[in-house]
Order: structure tokens, then sequence, then C-alpha cells
């Protein structure tokens, strides 16, 4: 199949009418131009679309791709790829979007909303009365042999007898232009959020065609998502009311998190991981800050074998015990059912025109790739003998064909001779597709439009009453170059799908009805326990940050002072204790030279030490999995946070010796990340509502603002540097309140001033006492706004701010002018705070003490 000459643009766009220098590469022969026509001119839908690009569109396609660039970046919309060790790729979004036109669109939505309707029969037929089996439709080997099989589901029946709520089905183009149905998604299907993030960037590039060209809006697909699980989960209630929709990911590890997360903040449902449920007499719930919150719909993302270690996979940790008996009593609807995997089995395409006769008396409305289960003696042997070559899959997911890795749809073709003996020893286990050279969409890169293979993912959804709706979109991939795989693993990038309408997009409503006044009186925002620990540590990190970008600069700016080597072992002693160091550092030894070497190198992520690189990564982390409680802004300063010093710190090492290295370089670094702090730490401030979720986000910083103050000034005292003039200045910048001491006490260096200001003055946003204090009133509210009485750390905490040492007493020395009052007082302060860190911990995110939550129905 080799490829053409390149040709140049006019003849691809000279119906188009444009002249922007652009070459077009033809498709491999063989294959289905999305493109253009036999004719070689560009197809009706793409004429239209370029035409309204026109030049300065066109010319502007570079720019529209760094465009696209940049805001998967600020957005971080992420892939997680194992084989990159659990490290995320930037998502990869094409820019041209892959176009369907009216005509052809109706075709495939009936096509898709016939199949959803055949699997969810299938699956009904499978764990109830089994017709399919008993009559020869379905062999019981590919079922029961199928770990997507649950025995445990067997004689369950859902609300309206829906086993499945949302179906994805793969099509591709043959050679003929028609579509073929390559695969089903049934048990957990993906793409319905990156579909929906690869909408809203490309439609605000292409603004004017995308109206022009009145493309369908995805929006009331996901309305109805909503409305359809809504109507299932009232089925679960026993009273009035909204139910409760949560859904369920395996956690930021698997592959599709991102999508999790988005989805559930775009869906306006709570994003839950296993450990975030528990099960109570039957029933589902979730524990929340406030204690335990009724859950009556779970809309899954997490395989079937996870979702349950009593009766499915016993080392399963990302499931919910007891899960499955829940819903056999009805007290929850988990969509799609648990047991819907097997009907994924590339090896049932060859039995469904038969089944959809059977059990629609439908004829397909659109082909299966052609197929062969080697269970079946004659499509074995038929296969064997007409095939030379052909995709060998295996009938079941996970099985390892005969020591070689399971293949999918696409990985290369395979000569049938080779594998003849391992299908004949094993049988079931292997199934035979036939080559598909699916149709090759355009993708731009570098003023070129090249053809890449496409599949088209779409989705259908049902409703109670067993209707569907197909979304007017869906998921496309294109094949990265010379990978015969489509697949976003294996490098394949994704585009967004257009279906264009000759009628204005209509519109639809989330709400089923209109809110109330009642109803707004009511309403509550969840904090999970989760998210409670998530909003509590991203105070925490943005605050740790934020002290060791001030340690870092007060340091490395000391040590070019005349009095360095007097401080120095001071210094040491803060960066050790602050996580600067790589553990095991000596404490003693040190020169100028050499603690800023260490501090240096150990700025990034991936040195030992807890570096400011890990903080930021660990606040982006914290702040991503609550995603949904911060303004746009605020996101996008904790991810460019993270990113520019990311950026820096490598450009910074790439010099040859850390020696070398760039010291106007990271003084620029430090300072701009320290502005970028201040904005975090504002936002948090300024612009989360002053709820629970804020609370926790106040009290994480400010238990970690008392550490770290504590913890700078007990060192200073313990070296004996509070009275010296290097350890004035040095905790003056450490507590920000140098402009402050300077223009109370102009002139003045007088130690009672000074530990007035940093540990008594109550105005003093980082004096110690006013910090704890405050801290002290939010834990009431926090331990209030749970529901519940004061705890006795909590209790011990306030009692102890009534009491804190007055300035006399901190002023006083001992027998060697060491200031132990301070140093006790630090000790005291920093013990309180701790213990109040591991008291909110317990109660509101382990609830590891709790004797009786709160349970709300």
């Amino acid at each position: 199949m080799s490829v053409q000459s390149s040709l140049p643009f006019e003849e691809v766009a000279s119906r188009a009418k444009v002249s922007t220098p652009l070459r077009a590469l033809p498709v491999r022969e063989g294959h289905w131009d999305e493109l253009r026509d036999e004719s070689g001119h560009l197809r009706e839908t793409w004429q239209r679309f370029f035409e309204l690009l026109g030049d300065e569109g066109i010319a502007g396609l570079d720019h529209a791709i760094d465009s696209i660039a940049q805001q998967v970046r600020d957005n971080d919309i992420s892939y997680n790829v194992y084989a990159d060790n659990g490290e995320p790729r930037p998502w990869s979004l094409d820019v041209l979007p892959f176009i369907i036109d009216e005509g052809e669109w109706t075709v495939l939505e009936r096509a898709v909303k016939q199949r959803a309707t055949l699997l969810n029969a299938i699956v009904r037929d499978v764990y109830g009365p089994q017709r399919l089996l008993h009559e020869g439709f379905l062999p019981p080997a590919l079922v029961f042999g199928h770990p997507g099989y649950l025995r445990s589901v067997k004689g369950f029946v859902p609300p309206g007898g829906q086993y499945l709520q949302l179906v994805a089905v793969d099509l591709a183009r043959a050679p003929s232009g028609d579509w073929v149905i390559m695969a089903h998604r049934t048990e957990a299907p993906s793409g319905l959020g990156y579909a929906l993030e690869n909408r809203l960037i490309v439609a605000g590039v292409f603004a004017d065609a995308f109206r022009s060209m009145q493309v369908r809006r995805l929006a009331p697909f996901y309305s109805r998502l909503i409305a359809s699980l809504v109507e299932g989960g009232r089925a679960t209630m026993s009273g009035e009311g909204s139910p409760h929709i949560a859904l369920l990911t395996p956690g930021p590890f698997s592959e599709t998190f991102f999508e999790h997360a988005f989805l559930a903040r775009y869906l306006g449902v709570t994003l839950v991981e296993g450990k975030d449920l528990t099960v109570r007499d039957d029933k589902l719930y979730l524990k929340t800050f406030a204690g335990l919150e009724r859950v009556h719909v779970l809309l899954r993302r997490l395989d079937d074998a996870f979702c349950d270690p009593v009766e499915l996979r016993a080392d399963s940790t990302i499931g919910v015990p007891g899960l499955l008996q829940v819903m056999r009593a009805g007290n929850v609807m988990v969509s799609n059912v648990p047991g819907s995997g097997f009907v994924e089995s590339p090896a049932l395409h060859g039995f469904l025109p038969a089944i959809s006769h059977s059990m629609l008396n439908e004829r397909l409305e659109l082909p299966s790739v052609p197929t062969w289960w080697c269970g079946e003696e004659a499509a074995r042997e038929s296969a064997l003998e007409t095939l030379g070559e052909a995709f060998i899959i295996p009938t079941w997911p996970g099985v390892d064909l005969d020591g070689h890795s399971p293949r999918g749809f696409g990985d290369g073709l395979q000569p049938l001779a080779d594998w003849q003996k391992s299908i004949e020893a094993m049988p079931d286990a292997f199934t035979i597709q036939e080559l598909f050279p699916g149709s090759h969409a355009p993708r731009y890169e570098e003023s070129t439009i090249a053809g890449r293979s496409s599949v088209l993912r779409v989705y259908a959804i049902a409703d109670m009453n067993g209707g569907w709706s197909v979304m007017p979109g869906g998921f496309t991939r294109l094949g990265a170059e010379r990978q015969p795989s489509v697949s976003m693993q294996y490098g394949s990038s994704s585009v967004d799908t257009w279906v264009l309408s000759s009628h204005p997009s209509s519109t639809f409503s989330l709400l089923p009805t209109p809110m109330t006044p009642e109803d707004l009186a009511r309403k509550h925002r969840t904090v999970s326990s989760r998210a409670a620990e998530n909003l509590f540590w991203a105070g925490r990190y943005s605050e740790r940050a934020e002290n060791n970008v001030r340690l870092v600069r007060v340091i490395l700016s000391s040590l070019e002072s005349n009095d360095a080597e007097g401080m120095l072992d001071t210094m040491v002693s803060l960066a050790s204790q602050s996580g600067l160091l790589p553990p095991g550092t000596p404490l003693v030894g040190h020169t100028a030279a050499s603690l800023e070497r260490i501090l240096v190198a150990n700025l990034g992520e991936g040195g030992p030490a807890a570096s400011i690189g890990q903080n930021l990564a660990s606040q982006a982390r914290a702040s991503g999995e609550i995603r949904g409680r911060l303004s746009t802004d605020h996101w996008r300063t904790i991810l460019a946070a993270r990113n520019d010093f990311r950026d820096a710190i490598q450009a910074l090492h790439a010099a040859p010796g850390i020696e070398r290295y760039d010291r106007v370089l990271l003084t620029r670094t430090l300072e701009n990340l320290a502005a970028q702090l201040l904005a975090i730490s504002g936002a948090q401030g300024d612009r989360m509502t002053r709820d629970e979720a804020w609370r926790l986000v106040f009290v994480g910083r400010h238990i970690e603002r008392v550490i770290t103050m504590a913890t700078f000034l007990r060192t200073a005292a313990e070296h004996g540097q509070i009275a010296t003039p290097g350890g004035f200045d040095l905790l003056l910048q450490l507590f920000d309140s140098t402009l402050t001491y300077r223009s109370l006490y102009p002139g003045r260096f007088e130690v009672p001033p000074l530990i007035d200001l940093l540990v008594v003055e109550p105005t003093n946003p980082r004096g110690l006492y006013g910090v704890y204090k405050r801290l002290c009133a939010k834990l009431v509210e926090i331990s209030l706004a749970a529901n519940r009485a004061g705890h006795g750390d909590f209790h011990q905490a306030t009692r102890f701010a009534a009491s804190l040492r007055g300035l006399e007493t901190l002023c006083t020395t001992d027998a060697q002018a060491r200031y132990t009052e301070v140093i006790a007082a630090c000790d005291e302060l920093a013990d309180h705070v701790s213990a109040a860190a591991h008291e909110i911990s317990a109660r509101y995110f382990s609830h590891a003490k709790t004797q009786s939550l709160q349970v709300s129905s």
C-alpha cells in the first residue's frame, strides 16, 4: 500500500476558494478517504468547512494547534499510561474535527440504538431465563468461560429491567464507504469525558464554522444521562427528594481518571472511590465530613470483578464490600450492572445476526467486522482454510495466548499457519477477525494534511422504559503514524466529532423541574471524607511550599553576606527540618558553597528530599481531587506554579555542573513562584465559598503555619541567634515581618519587640499566638458544622489558647542566655496543632475513632 507523492493543496482546495499553501497527502490504496471523493475533490462537508475557514483560518491552523496544546496544559487534561509507570501523558487532541453529515448520522443512530437494545436483551436473558443458551443461539462456553459473567448476579433484576444504562459502540468505515461495527463497550465505557473536553476546546477554536455548519450540541445528551440516572435512582428511594448520584472511579492511577473527575464535575455528581463508601443495613453510604450520607445511584467506572471484594475478587482494594447485596436489596442502582462485560467479547459478533432475528425480529442495521470464534469447529476450519493472515484476538480479556500478548483490533496481522497448533489446542480462547482497512480521516500537522486510520465510538443511554438516546457525536481516535493499532495507549490521538444538522440546535435543561425556594433552602454541597482530606492537604501543601520558597530565598541571600559563617549551622538546621535537604544529610561540617549546592540540587521533584517541587506536585494532586471547588483561575495558577517551576528547574539543572547554575534564572524562578503562591493563597482566601470546604483549607494552612513558624523560631532560639543581628534579620524575613517591624520600631534592635511581633501581636498574620487562636476558632466551627460537639483535642487546644505565656515570660532567659520559654512555647504550640491534625484525620477522613455517625437518608 504505497503512498503516492504529495499533491498541492490547490487541487484539494480548488473548490474551497482558498489559496493558502498547504499539502494534502493521498490516503493509502484500499481505504476510504474521509476528506476527498474518488475524483480528488473535497467532499461537500469539508469543502464547506474550509470555505468558512478561508485563507486566514487555514493560515492560522498552526496557531490553533498551539492554542489547543496550551488549553490541554492549562486544564491539565491527561491520560495515564501504565507503560509510563503511571506518569500522565498530556491528552492528544488534533485540530481538525471528524465530520459526519446528517443523512449518514441517521443510519448510525438507528444502528447504535438497535445494538444497545440487543445487548441489553442478551444480558437480561443470560441472567434470567437463559433462552439463548438453551436454544443454542449462544454457546455456553462463550458466556460461562468469560470472566465478565458473574454468577452472583444470576436472578437479579434491576429497576425497569435495564441492565445497561450506557452502551458504547466502536465503528469504522469500510473501503466501500459503508459503516461496520467493530466492538461493543458495556462494562465501563470510557471516553465520555474526553469527548466533551474535546468539544469544548475545538468548538472554541472554530467557533464561526461550528455555528455556521449547525453542529449538533452534546449538552442535551449529558442532561438525558443525568435524567435517566435520576429516574432509576428514584426506584431505590422510599420517600421524596432527589437521589444522590455518585461516580465510582478506581482512583488517580486509573488510565482515564481525568475524565472521571471532569465528568463528575460536569454532571454535578459526587466523585467517589471505593474507600469513600460503606454498606450499612443493606444500604450504600458515602462517608462525608458530617457523617454517612445515602447513595442511591452509582455510575460505575470500575471493572466488574473489582466492584465487591466480598463476592467477586477478594484481593480488590478499590471496590465496595457488600455492594452486590445492596443491589439485590433494591437500595442502589448501579450503572451498568456488574456482569455485563461478557457481551464485549469479540466472539459474540458472529452470533448476533441470528440473536437479533430471534429476540428483536430484526435484521442488523449494520454488520459487524467479519469474525470467527474458534470454539465452533466449522467457523474455525473455515477461517483457517480461507484466511492466510488475520487478527488473532483473545475471546476473553487478559488471556495469555500461548505466551503471546493478548492483541486487540489493529495490533497487527498474524499468519494463521503459525497459530494453528495453539488454536487447535485451546480453540475457545481464540477469536479470528478479518483484516479491516478502516477509513482515513484528515489530520493536520506542519502545513500538511495526512490521512490516519480512524475509529468512531458512539454512545447510547437508556431510559427506564427501554428507549435509547444516542449522543450526536462521539469519541473519535486516529491511529499514530506507522502504528497499526488505533489505541490511546499506543500513541493514537483524538479529534472532536461533528454531526451536522439542517435544524437549529435544541436546548435541554438538566433539571427535570424548576427549583423552588424550598429546594434552595435545603440545598447543601456534600463534602466526602476524601474530598475533606484533600482540601485539608491542599491548604497544608500551599502553605508549606510558600514557607519553603521564602526559606530558600532567605538562605541563598544570607549565604552571600559577611556573617554567613556564623549563621551556617542555623540555616542547615532550618533547611533540614523543613525537608529541603535529603534524608541523612549531616548537619555539621558544611560550607556556604556546599549548603548552596545541596539546596539547589534538591529543588525539583525527582530528588529524595521533600522539596519545593514535590510540595507543588502534591498540592496539584490534592487540588485536582477537589477541582470542582476551585475557580478556573485558582486551578490554573496551581498548575502554572507546578509546571513553570518544573520547567525552570529542568533548565537550571541542564547546565554542565550544579556549581555553574544560572543564579539569575534561579532568582527569577523563585520570585515568580513566590508571586504565584501568593496568588494561590489569595484565591483560597477570596475565591472560595466560606463553607466546610473552605474551613478545611483554612485549618490546613494554619496548622502548617503554626508548625513552620514555631520551627523557625525554636531553631533560632536553640542556636542562640535571636539576639544576633543575623538571626534577628533572618526571623523577620521568615515571618514576612521586616517592613512591619521597621515601621513600628525604626532603628531599634531589641528582642522584646521582636518576640512581641512574631509571637504575641494578634494582628500579625504570621504571629504565632494570633495564628493559633484563629485556628482554634475554626476547629470549633468545623466540629459544629459536622453536627458534633467539640472533641477532646480541640477542647485542649482551646483551653491552651487561654493560657499562653505572656510577653514578659517569653523574654526571660536561663543562665546560658537561652530563651527557654520561647522554646517551650514553640514545642507546646506544635504539639497541640499536631494533635488537632491527627484528630481531624481520625474523625473526619478515616472515621477511625467514630463510635456512631449521623446517618442521612
